[in-house]
């Protein structure tokens, strides 16, 4: 058990989302970096899809009522057990009565906090995500409050740690090649041209070319970018189509919008691009303001990037079930 002591608004409990029921107009939700999620769940031991807290505004503050294994990744904050420093990808063992601190980290957007056992929210639909357009899910289908106290899953058995913890180390080093920077700080996010992108002629080629930022207007739902705006040459009365996460489309406006991880199930707008998997969980670390560019890829390249991000995780299972099974000879 623990209870939330101080929070701010859109905190939520998350998983990997809920897949598959898109159908009835159910968004898959889930994380906005996933990434972040699965790593936290092999660091504590549990399944990569175990339930976390998602935090994006941030103080926040929980207090743990029993003795807890847990880990902080995502953000780029450094947390706070009783005011002692701790590092952020990094298994620790809490007792009870102590106090997590996250504070606002300094150029990332999102943290994710793991729990051994994971968080014991019903499951829905296959999922414990909170979906908050629709009010279910998580806790009771609304944001963390102060006050509330949250089931951890008891773990089938204790996990083992050393005094300084188990790490990994963070994607946005142990991927640097895989996943670049411009000498500039502007996040490259590699995209597949879509079903619509010949509309656009030269603005097509301007989607490509020019830095966007990304807007104020921006949640979980989808990032509105801001920038030259870009229009199709001619206009075209199109039916609602199926969206998934990465969809990029243009409104009337010409301003894109990058669906996110409650996408919106359906839209009529024209779609100029898909971004690849593998890149979604960069969107999800970048805050309002951010500067992006696209870039040009291919399904190839998509897949390539995927089984890189495989191994790395793979890697972190290994490691991480090695020194858990030497920590657990020496008892």
């Amino acid at each position: 058990m623990i209870e939330i002591v101080e929070t701010g608004p859109f905190n939520t409990v998350q998983d990997l989302g809920r897949p598959g029921y898109r159908d009835i107009g159910v968004s898959a939700g889930g994380a906005m970096d996933p990434l972040a999620v699965r790593i936290g769940n092999i660091l504590v031991g549990n399944p990569q899809d175990a339930a976390a807290i998602e935090i994006q505004m941030f103080p926040f503050k929980l207090c743990f009522e029993v003795p807890t294994v847990f880990a902080v990744t995502g953000a780029d904050g450094q947390p706070l057990l009783d005011g002692r420093a701790l590092l952020s990808w990094c298994a620790y063992r809490a007792e009870a009565g102590q106090i997590l601190e996250l504070k606002q980290p300094p150029k990332l957007a999102r943290a994710y906090i793991v729990l051994g056992g994971g968080i014991d929210v019903p499951v829905l639909m296959g999922s414990r995500s909170t979906a908050l357009r629709g009010g279910f899910g998580g806790n009771a289908g609304r944001p963390l409050m102060k006050g509330d106290r949250i089931e951890v899953c008891a773990l089938p058995q204790p996990l083992p740690l050393p005094a300084g913890g188990i790490a990994a180390v963070a994607p946005a080093t142990a991927l640097r090649d895989a996943f670049p920077v411009a000498n500039d700080g502007t996040l490259l996010i590699r995209a597949i041209p879509a079903g619509e992108h010949e509309l656009f002629a030269d603005d097509g080629e301007a989607f490509w070319s020019q830095i966007w930022r990304i807007s104020s207007r921006s949640d979980r739902t989808g990032y509105r970018l801001s920038g030259a705006p870009i229009k199709p040459v001619k206009t075209v009365e199109m039916r609602s189509h199926g969206v998934v996460p990465g969809v990029v489309q243009v409104p009337p406006g010409g301003e894109p919008i990058i669906q996110m991880s409650d996408a919106n199930t359906a839209g009529g707008y024209p779609k100029i691009a898909g971004v690849i998997e593998a890149d979604l969980w960069r969107l999800g670390q970048a805050r309002a303001g951010s500067r992006l560019r696209f870039v040009r890829s291919t399904h190839a390249e998509a897949r390539a990037v995927e089984q890189i991000v495989s191994r790395y995780v793979e890697d972190i299972e290994r490691t991480s079930q090695m020194v858990k099974r030497a920590l657990k000879a020496m008892i």
